[in-house]
């Protein structure tokens, strides 16, 4: 039999992170590398858990009143210069098409890096009145920003995404739209990726080009790095006022109306693998796995194994559980393995043995232990046991962050704790120049702000601090 990717080896985790997470990435046939330098093909596996995402942050999304819309892919040049802070901020990223149908086209078009400018351009267009108001939209798409450092789901020049985009008539109204969201993500993190997030302000240096403010959900990864996982905008008036967007208000007044949008990406992904991987490979929660649970027969060929797996299966489906029956003809250990570096979180061991006794076998991927099952009752206990690989997940991701979390008086701890691998809690009085400083000293960014100030003094100057900030490295 020839040897295939999945039995090969993966590099250690615990001695080298950045291999291990492209071995993974490829030899779980998530995704591959495109033909453009940067660019990335997301294999059937990893859409798949991109689809469940996508299912999952939907209906949250239309339960709090938003509808998904699509807007163009290409945007003036112009429509980029109307608002100078966001201009700014994306120039470096942006790719440019100058020709079409072998002409010069007489406006170079962007292709979308992010969509503020042409959907303020179609907002204000659509609002007239305050009877237009709110305007709650969401858009499915794929972005582009020319990256010159890049990694599989991470950073990519061509990236998949969602992003809200919502206009309102008060600033309160936004405001709370943007924590809402914010609280949405959030919810979604820890419930459906097992993942658990630190939530908060970003400072002025961190925050989206053009925001008022911006609030990021933050991540710990298992080598102790953080991953902005999300990102919600407050962008008051910036963009209405630069596209335009006015509403004729109760009162008889034009006003400018107020924007908010929010965004998590094909990212996610690799939350996923960093949050939860280990030494065998992936290691994925049932409510994003594409299947939650694979079959594998024990002695095939034996009477009545192959019956009871099909049934099995069929018993599973009907319950709504994603199975695979793994029929191939590859041996038990080679299926062990290729199912476990595939992260599924639950296999199910059916044996001639273990059928005479009425029983199958149940290994749980998160925790790598086996435990024996009533075959009569196996839907049933599959279904539970589901539910609490979910839950112990978070706690598990949960314990392991709190412990890597420490506090630190000056630059001297911050450099120790983010060398240890963790994420660092410090005073900041609030400069520029301080927070430069630490990123030049430590290689440790500003991730977001506490809202409650834990700490008397700035960390780097020993004035008084104004916030309390988490610092880490970061991806």
């Amino acid at each position: 039999m020839a040897k295939d990717n999945f039995v090969e080896n993966i590099a250690d985790i615990e001695t080298d992170f950045p291999q291990w997470y492209t071995d993974v990435c490829k030899k779980t046939q998530l995704v591959d590398y495109g033909p453009v330098k940067g660019t990335m093909v997301i294999r059937p596996y990893g859409y798949a858990i991109w689809e469940n995402i996508q299912k999952e942050l939907d209906a949250r999304f239309k339960a709090t009143g938003h509808k998904n819309a699509y807007f163009p892919l290409l945007i003036p040049m112009s429509f980029m210069t109307k608002e100078a802070e966001h201009v700014e901020g994306f120039a470096p990223e942006v790719a440019v098409v100058t020709h079409a149908g072998g002409e010069e086209l007489a406006e170079p078009l962007v292709v979308r890096p992010t969509s503020e400018t042409i959907i303020g351009n179609m907002y204000s267009k659509w609002i007239q009145s305050y009877r237009d108001l709110p305007v709650l939209m969401n858009q499915w798409a794929n972005v582009m920003r020319w990256e010159k450092t890049t990694r599989p789901f991470l950073r990519t020049s061509e990236f998949l995404w969602q992003e809200g985009h919502t206009a309102h008539a008060t600033e309160e109204e936004a405001v709370e739209e943007t924590m809402k969201m914010l609280g949405v993500y959030r919810e979604f993190a820890e419930n459906v990726l097992a993942i658990p997030v630190i939530c908060g302000r970003k400072t002025e240096k961190e925050k989206f080009a053009g925001a008022v403010a911006t609030y990021g959900m933050e991540a710990m990864m298992k080598d102790g790095k953080s991953l902005q996982s999300g990102t919600s905008h407050y962008l008051g008036q910036n963009f209405a006022k630069a596209f335009d967007i006015k509403f004729l208000d109760k009162d008889g007044v034009q006003k400018y109306a107020y924007t908010s949008s929010w965004g998590v990406s094909t990212r996610l992904i690799g939350a996923l693998i960093m949050a939860h991987g280990d030494k065998r490979g992936l290691v994925l929660p049932p409510k994003v796995a594409p299947e939650q649970v694979v079959i594998v027969p024990i002695a095939a060929k034996k009477g009545g194994v192959i019956e009871a797996c099909e049934e099995i299966k069929a018993q599973l489906e009907n319950a709504g559980v994603r199975v695979v029956f793994d029929n191939t003809d590859n041996s038990p250990g080679w299926k062990f393995n290729e199912w476990e570096m595939k992260g599924v979180p639950l296999r199910i061991e059916v044996g001639p043995r273990d059928l005479e006794a009425g029983k199958v076998i149940l290994f749980r991927r998160d925790t790598c232990e086996k435990c024996e099952c009533l075959k009569d009752s196996v839907g049933a206990t599959v279904i539970s046991l589901l539910e609490t690989v979910q839950k112990d997940m978070l706690e598990s991701a949960r314990v392991r962050r709190d412990e890597r979390i420490v506090k630190a008086a000056d630059m001297q701890g911050i450099l120790a704790g983010v060398e240890s691998g963790n994420f660092v809690k410090a005073g900041w009085c609030g400069c520029r120049e301080c927070e430069d400083k630490i990123k030049e000293k430590t290689a440790a960014s500003a991730r977001v702000m506490l809202d409650e100030l834990e700490d008397e003094l700035c960390a780097v100057c020993g004035k008084k601090a104004v916030h309390t900030v988490y610092f880490a490295r970061a991806y």
